[in-house]
């Protein structure tokens, strides 16, 4: 995983060399590791060109079987006044290299765009190695996902994310290492492989407890655990630390409970609470690397979107420079 900033001409060579790099390291057949190169050009001279800078994150996804590569593109532009014909096939602003959001929809397999006037704009793509789906749609991906930032100047990020499906429910779990840095990003590797262990439960309070006896002896962190119970129309919460959580419905936000303390040393009080899942909402877990007080309003446009877009809205419009960030999103289906 890679952030790369978009802020000169040169911006967009480099991402598509780093694309490329990537793309070959997935086992993708040459060509399509210069289609990706392409669009990922395009996406790249787009954000410097009309938004001035932004910046763009490129990584793998794994699944059992596969490796995608995904594109995530921020920046606080001017946005794009008439998304419609942007994506339309053929079309391009003067100086782009003139494929346009309309060829990049159909050399995607999954491409979504979010932008509003005076806010930037945000865009998600995914490449497979072969098409896996139909070219030039919408995909709302799967049902959660989550975005990190290390703190400027760091090489790893402090806080880490995972998912895990048991049956009808999703669990969602975001640990915070203390502080920054490689013994940082040790202990929350740790929170994540005590979290995704197969032969333990996952009920909240349970996992958290877990991964408090497995973080002793490292530096220790901030945990907060999440399961969503769709069918009940409920989600249970358990977080030790400064990890905040938030049920989101239209325009209501409401906060979650996380106990003070630090996961991995002496015994922090650990304690589920429940919470209503109204039919739509989505559940947001942070670390303290995005700033506790955005409100619903500023998700209105993306909360019906994929949990990437939402996760990366949210990091785009409230992270906090100083420190690692992470946001983790989640969707229960009925």
């Amino acid at each position: 995983m890679a952030w790369l900033a978009l802020d000169d001409a040169s911006a967009a060579g480099a991402a598509r060399r780093a694309t490329e790099r990537l793309a070959d390291r997935l086992g993708m057949p040459a060509a399509r590791v210069a289609e990706v190169g392409l669009a990922v050009t395009e996406i790249a001279t787009n954000v410097h060109r009309h938004a001035g800078a932004g910046a763009l994150l490129l990584r793998s996804v794994r699944t059992g079987t596969a490796a995608a590569l995904e594109v995530v593109a921020v920046d606080n532009g001017p946005g794009i006044p008439d998304l419609t014909a942007a994506r339309r096939d053929g079309h391009s602003t003067a100086g782009t290299l003139g494929i346009g959001l309309g060829s990049i929809d159909r050399l995607a397999d999954a491409l979504d765009i979010s932008s509003a006037p005076g806010r930037g704009t945000v865009l998600v793509a995914r490449f497979e190695a072969r098409r896996v789906a139909a070219p030039g749609s919408d995909s709302t991906g799967p049902d959660a996902a989550g975005i990190t930032r290390a703190l400027s100047g760091e090489t790893v990020c402090g806080d880490a994310y995972a998912v895990r499906g048991d049956g009808p429910r999703m669990s969602l779990m975001v640990c915070d290492g203390s502080g920054h840095g490689p013994l940082a990003a040790a202990a929350a590797r740790e929170a994540v492989r005590a979290f995704n262990d197969p032969g333990h439960p996952v009920s909240p309070e349970m996992a958290v407890r877990r991964i408090h006896r497995v973080l002793s002896g490292t530096r220790g962190a901030a945990v907060a655990v999440a399961e969503l119970d769709a069918a009940a129309g409920l989600v249970h919460f358990a977080g030790v630390g400064n990890i905040a959580g938030a049920v989101v419905s239209g325009g209501d936000k409401r906060s979650m409970v996380s106990i003070g303390g630090v996961a991995g040393y002496r015994d922090p009080t650990i304690r589920t609470f429940r919470y209503s899942l109204p039919p739509g909402s989505v559940v947001v877990l942070h670390s303290d690397g995005v700033r506790a007080r955005w409100a619903a309003a500023e998700l209105g446009g993306v909360l019906g979107r994929s949990p990437l877009m939402i996760a990366a809205t949210l990091l785009r419009d409230a992270g906090v420079r100083q420190d690692d960030a992470c946001v983790l999103v989640g969707r229960a289906r009925r």
